[in-house]
């Protein structure tokens, strides 16, 4: 069970999901190899041994990276695992390198530093369903 989010290009002005043009298609990220390089600049520990994919480890959290098959890189997705507000300090690191928005796909809105009730809710959800299961 993991938070995912999308890290992808969006104009400034975009500010919501609602403010997205109907048929918009966002901008790539750039070609695979400054993508990983701006990866591994922000999170110097990045295991991206897979092209298409990486794995971010922190204290209380794990990461998965979806990068794609694709050159250019049009989004990633990252799967957080775990707990900790720290998660959120390498997903807006990343976003922030790669010049890109977050949009926390459980919620369906764009996510910015200090709004981020997605990820605490997730957890929450999370604690209580396995939690049920012991």
């Amino acid at each position: 069970m993991s938070w995912d989010v999308l890290l992808l290009r969006l104009p400034d002005c975009i500010a919501s999901v609602q403010d997205i043009p109907d048929g918009y298609l966002p901008p790539p990220l750039g070609r695979r190899r400054d993508v990983l390089a701006a990866v591994t600049r922000a999170v110097p520990g990045a295991g991206l041994a897979e092209p298409d994919r990486g794995e971010l480890l922190g204290a209380t959290w794990s990461m998965g990276l979806d990068i794609g098959s694709t050159d250019p890189v049009d989004s990633i997705m990252l799967h957080v695992r775990g707990s900790g507000d720290d998660a959120l300090t390498t997903v807006f690191r990343l976003a922030e390198a790669l010049h890109c928005k977050v949009l926390d796909c459980s919620e369906g809105e764009l996510i910015t530093p200090g709004g981020t009730p997605g990820w605490h809710a997730f957890q929450q959800y999370r604690d209580r369903v396995t939690s049920s299961v012991h």
